[in-house]
């Protein structure tokens, strides 16, 4: 039965120098971290930049929308809460970071 398994040899000691191959390892965790950095990372700050840049230019009149998709008029801007304009007679206190688009001029009349 010893003719089924196979004999196992020992293979010829490797010479002392760096493995063959080794330095595909370097240029595939460099290859990741580029891919990384222009996939996810550039394109998350350059959204929150765009973002803070929204939130620090409101000011009285400007039309925008909520993250619950409430549209409305700015009346009031305060360092963390803004105070919508929903109808004639509705205004609504919430957060500037609830804010997500700014929207053109005239459009909460054409809704």
């Amino acid at each position: 039965m010893s003719f089924l398994i196979p004999a196992a040899y020992a293979e010829a000691a490797a010479p002392a120098g760096a493995p063959p191959g080794a330095g595909f390892e370097w240029i595939f965790l460099v290859g990741f971290l580029v891919i990384f950095y222009l996939m996810i990372w550039r394109p998350q700050a350059k959204r929150a930049k765009e973002h803070k840049n929204l939130l620090s230019g409101l000011q009285k009149g400007d039309e925008v929308v909520t993250t619950g998709g409430i549209a409305g008029r700015v009346n009031k801007v305060a360092d963390d809460f803004v105070v919508l304009e929903v109808s004639d007679t509705v205004e609504l206190k919430i957060q500037k970071g609830a804010i997500v688009a700014s929207l053109p001029k005239g459009t909460l009349k054409a809704i």
